[in-house]
């Protein structure tokens, strides 16, 4: 069979060789239930769960006639989605290049974490089936974010490993995990060290400083171990 491309994030779009057919879907709840089966479908969902996820209220709004539409553009056995190999999924996509870039990371490859922290930023960067507000996809949203979040860390990892050209980078990822979430430290050690790297020592201890009161006003405690060898690393 030919690959199916499926992509969730930004505009919906399905491409069955070679050409568009998200526009067949039968309506919304069409596009929610081929959401909802591509996001699951590594795993058996009962058509309870599907009838929960299209209609909260738990009443059967039409499962088996929207099944039957939705046969029609996508291949499901049953309550399953079975897509061909070599079939793509931009959320899967996303996960599959966070991982390939941490263990590049991981084994100091840090060139080779570069791309795939690239790839999974720019597509977990554009919003989950825009416009649609459903319990499930909170959750799925949620799962994006914390991708979306790993990804920017393995790309500022990525861009001071690298060095040179790519430490202004580096800085910028930093920043911008420092603004999305404070009290994730890793944010912090990369802005730090990318300073640092860049010979901005006095501005690196400042943002150590900001941590440390931050730190200790909302939380009570201290920065880390691994963040309190970074500051004395510096102030040797």
């Amino acid at each position: 069979m030919t690959p199916i491309k499926i992509q969730l994030c930004g505009a919906l779009a399905i491409v069955v060789d070679g050409t568009r057919v998200e526009d067949r879907l039968p309506g919304r709840q069409g596009r929610l239930l081929a959401a909802y089966l591509t996001l699951n479908r590594l795993r058996a969902v009962t058509r309870d769960e599907l009838v929960e996820a299209l209609w909260p209220d738990g009443r059967d709004g039409g499962l088996a006639p929207l099944l039957s539409k939705l046969r029609r553009v996508l291949p499901i056995d049953g309550a399953r989605l079975t897509l061909p190999g070599r079939s793509w999924v931009d959320v899967e996509a996303v996960a599959d290049a966070v991982h390939r870039a941490e263990s590049a990371i991981a084994q100091g490859a840090f060139a080779r974490a570069w791309g795939p922290a690239q790839v999974a930023l720019f597509a977990a960067s554009r919003p989950l089936l825009p416009g649609e507000d459903t319990t499930w996809l909170g959750d799925e949203r949620r799962r994006l974010a914390e991708l979306r979040l790993r990804a920017l860390e393995a790309y500022g990892a990525a861009t001071l490993g690298v060095g040179g050209t790519e430490l202004a980078a580096a800085v910028r990822a930093g920043r911008k995990l420092c603004a999305q979430e404070p009290y994730r430290e890793s944010g912090w050690r990369i802005l730090i060290s990318a300073l640092a790297a860049e010979g901005n020592v006095a501005e690196a201890l400042r943002e150590y400083e900001r941590l440390r009161v931050l730190l200790r006003e909302e939380l009570g405690i201290a920065p880390s171990s691994p963040t309190q060898e970074l500051h004395r690393a510096l102030l040797g």
